[in-house]
């Protein structure tokens, strides 16, 4: 994009007496040619709001869907070589509050019909003094020479002078034993390709051995290490060995790259176990795709930092990712944006249309991979809501009598919605469950259930019979009807539900076995387990890494749900607002990583770390042992995708 024929600076400036401002476009001819006759358009997340009559200087609105806008210049108005178009939009649906608020991606639609990209960059703050990035962590202090992340449960070890060259197994170790360090030094390598690989399988000069034993008192996820002349792991299943080896590895890691400020254990034990069960991250694949050596990776560093739970977010309104042999048209027709087709480009897209998907090959590598590390992949089909890719690949699942435009989502999208009282969506459902089933052996399929609009289907005059024959009650009691369905579809499948925690809306369905996460607001979470569910805290004011990291408009991500600094997701504590009788409601703690911003690397790893790293210290450190200075000084050696 950087040698492209045109560019569009944005800008967003404060309007008095509207205190959501407005866009400020300018769009510069870079050719060696005039252009007229042309159209613009551009994906931003700060939406016109389309619903109100557009107020335009220099601009004609043309369309709106969801993130995707259109404009026309005035009638006559033709761009010399060099020259610019300057136009304004409102009124907005919210400010502009950081610098990715603005256009994400911008093409023009010539007068031919053609379509050609638009070079774009991050929105500018009009009025205001440029303030300097914001410095996110401080430099820690590691009051304890050991580099382990997650900190253990309990750890008493004294300093060594000397780091072994490698970690080699004691004669007599078993071929699981062995297997297993195999395991952890693939994952080390992969993680850090020029580090110096920690095991040996053979005995190594100026080594150290590892007796290894079994005790079953212990749990399948504990370990105990006992450092002297040799090491003693004892762990309480694969899991605990895989952990512990892993926590060897890190140790090994900080002595030597960083042998100031870390060392090797000469003496002392280690004896650990996991907080929670559940100790989760969440990818949307919908919004942006991710290769799958990116997924591979992510799953690599959850293992790292012993995170056990990977919540994989299949589809959504943006696209459909996964292939489903008896529906091809998802992963043609339901993942392709662009100007010409069915889907219009949305965050990011442009001129050249874009797809992407997962075949069921790439998800059979991608589970067994996650496997092998004791990462279990919990997959996400988000339904009813979030469904416009499924909707434009099968349009018979809509309600032709119902206007195209009758509500729109949260995200702004029209008619988003599989509706509950078309009996062709549950035969759809059936044999996209059929196969995921097949693909996944996790117990639970995450069914989504989050930001169904209040008044979704209520221009259906099919949802309106179904309403009076089964006495639901609105839109909500149209979803419980429907996600009780879903459940008992599961149950006969041998899965349970996992959702967001808008399925106990309208009734819910049956607590028990149903797992729902809390996201909107802590408090959810005890509303929830008060109702019999089983919960996962994942609130978006602390666990969601999509959130900006500061209040500078230089920081980077979202904001719905304020500011969430590196220090406040490691200290805050999900479980802090249960009373005692629910806290075995509370299954663990999970990272969402929404995509909605992470158009490049760059600030994928700029929101996720060393905020993943932090959520994977609330999921395993007790909160007596948390140390934040510690937890700065060590999070730099974490990986980064």
């Amino acid at each position: 994009m950087a040698n492209a024929e045109y560019r569009l600076e944005n800008a967003w400036e404060p309007v008095d007496g509207d205190p959501c401002g407005r866009f400020v476009f300018t769009l510069i001819n870079l050719s060696d040619a005039s252009l007229s006759g042309f159209k613009l358009a551009y994906t931003s997340l700060t939406r016109i709001k389309d619903s109100e009559e557009p107020h335009c200087e220099n601009a004609t609105f043309l369309r709106r869907n969801a993130n995707f806008h259109q404009y026309q210049p005035p009638a006559g108005l033709t761009l010399q070589p060099g020259d610019s178009w300057r136009f304004t939009v409102a009124p907005l649906w919210r400010p502009a509050r950081h610098r990715t608020d603005g256009a994400k991606s911008a093409y023009l639609t010539l007068s031919d019909g053609r379509h050609v990209p638009v070079a774009v960059d991050d929105t500018l703050l009009s009025g205001r003094p440029a303030e300097p990035a914001p410095v996110l962590m401080p430099a820690g202090e590691a009051k304890q020479p050991f580099s382990l992340l997650p900190w253990p449960a309990d750890a008493a070890l004294e300093a060594g002078d000397i780091v072994p060259v490698a970690l080699y197994p004691l004669e007599g170790a078993s071929v699981e034993d062995r297997r297993a360090m195999q395991v952890v030094g693939g994952l080390y390598r992969r993680l850090f390709e020029i580090g110096q690989q920690p095991f040996a399988l053979a005995t190594v000069h100026e080594g150290q051995a590892i007796r290894f034993a079994n005790d079953t008192g212990l749990g399948a996820e504990a370990y105990r290490l006992e450092f002297a002349e040799e090491i003693t792991l004892t762990s309480g299943g694969p899991a605990g060995r895989q952990y512990a080896l892993t926590a060897l590895a890190q140790l090994l890691h900080g002595a030597r790259t960083q042998p100031g400020t870390f060392k090797f254990p000469a003496s002392g034990t280690i004896s650990d176990q996991p907080r929670y069960g559940w100790r989760g991250c969440h990818l949307d694949v919908s919004r942006q795709f991710y290769p799958t050596a990116d997924v591979i990776r992510l799953i690599d560093i959850m293992a790292w930092m012993r995170l056990n739970i990977f919540h994989w977010h299949l589809t959504d309104d943006e696209a459909w990712r996964l292939e489903i042999k008896a529906y091809p048209q998802l992963t043609t027709t339901g993942v392709l944006r662009g100007p010409d087709e069915p889907m219009l480009p949305q965050l990011g897209n442009g001129a050249e249309p874009v797809g992407g998907f997962y075949s069921q090959d790439d998800v059979r590598a991608i589970v067994a991979h996650a496997g092998a590390l004791h990462v279990e992949v919990v997959p996400e089909i988000d339904i009813p809501g979030h469904s416009t890719a499924t909707l434009a690949a099968l349009p018979d699942l809509t309600d032709g009598q119902e206007a195209p435009d009758s509500y729109r989502s949260v995200q702004g999208f029209p008619n988003n919605a599989l509706n509950p009282a078309i009996e062709e969506t549950y035969t759809f459902l059936g044999k996209v469950f059929d196969e995921m089933v097949e693909l996944f052996p996790s117990k639970l399929l995450h069914i989504g259930g989050d930001e169904v609009a209040a008044n979704t289907w209520m221009a259906s005059p099919l949802a309106r019979k179904l309403m009076e024959d089964e006495g639901l009650d609105g839109t909500f009691g149209l979803q419980s009807h429907f996600m009780k369905r879903i459940q008992k579809m599961l149950a006969e499948r041998g899965r349970q539900v996992a959702g967001w925690d808008e399925v106990s809306h309208g009734g819910g369905v049956d607590p028990e076995g149903t797992l729902l996460m809390a996201w909107q607001k802590p408090e959810v979470g005890v509303e929830l387990a008060k109702l019999g569910y089983d919960v996962v805290m994942t609130p978006g004011q602390a666990y969601y890494l999509d959130m900006v990291q500061d209040e500078a408009f230089q920081e980077p991500g979202a904001s719905w749900a304020g500011t969430v600094p590196p220090k406040h997701t490691y200290t805050y504590e999900a479980v802090g607002e249960f009373p005692e009788e629910l806290k075995s409601r509370m299954r663990g703690v999970q990272a969402c990583i929404w995509s909605e911003h992470f158009l490049n690397r760059d600030y994928f790893n700029h929101l996720v770390f060393p905020r993943l790293g932090a959520i994977a210290e609330a999921a395993w450190t007790p909160k007596d042992n948390k140390d934040w200075l510690r937890f700065a000084a060590i999070a730099p050696l974490m990986p980064k995708l």
